[in-house]
């Protein structure tokens, strides 16, 4: 399957409700929509629900403010037999005069049912061909921070 076929697009406007206490969008509303617009690509990619296994990584670059509008572009950039990583890029725009930023970044892997296969991904958008390229090393180092986890109670 093609990367680009696994885009997906959403926009938000930042409302008062949605504010923490430094006057700029809550880090929780930031990954809950996260989560949607990433699990969108992963279930194109899938054709089949998926669960999200991890959030990777999450880059807070520049505070998203108060009537702004905050566009998440998501993808998938790799995959494995019962895994893949999504891809997000936050942008922000001050609607008043357009100028455009990055909020945030993201990396999360998403898992599939036991039973279910995912198919092979072809990187066609640029930036997804470097971040597909990395793939390999992410997994590698993901496994390595679990492994040295230790046993987790719930005492």
């Amino acid at each position: 399957m093609l990367m680009s076929e696994t885009l997906s697009v959403t926009t938000h406007r930042i409302f008062q409700g949605q504010m923490n206490e430094h006057a700029s969008l809550f880090g929780g509303q930031t990954a809950a929509w996260l989560d949607e617009t990433a699990s969108i690509s992963a279930h194109r990619f899938a054709r089949s629900k998926m669960v999200t296994g991890s959030l990777d990584r999450l880059v807070y670059v520049k505070p998203v403010l108060i009537g702004h509008a905050l566009t998440y572009t998501s993808f998938v950039t790799g995959c494995g037999k019962r895994s893949l990583e999504v891809f997000t890029k936050l942008v922000g725009e001050d609607l008043d005069t357009g100028e455009q930023y990055l909020a945030a970044w993201s990396l999360m892997t998403f898992v599939i049912n036991p039973g279910s296969t995912l198919p092979s991904l072809e990187a066609d958008l640029p930036l997804g061909a470097e971040l597909a390229a990395g793939y390999a090393d992410r997994v590698a180092a993901n496994r390595v921070a679990r492994q040295a986890m230790p046993d987790i109670t719930i005492d």
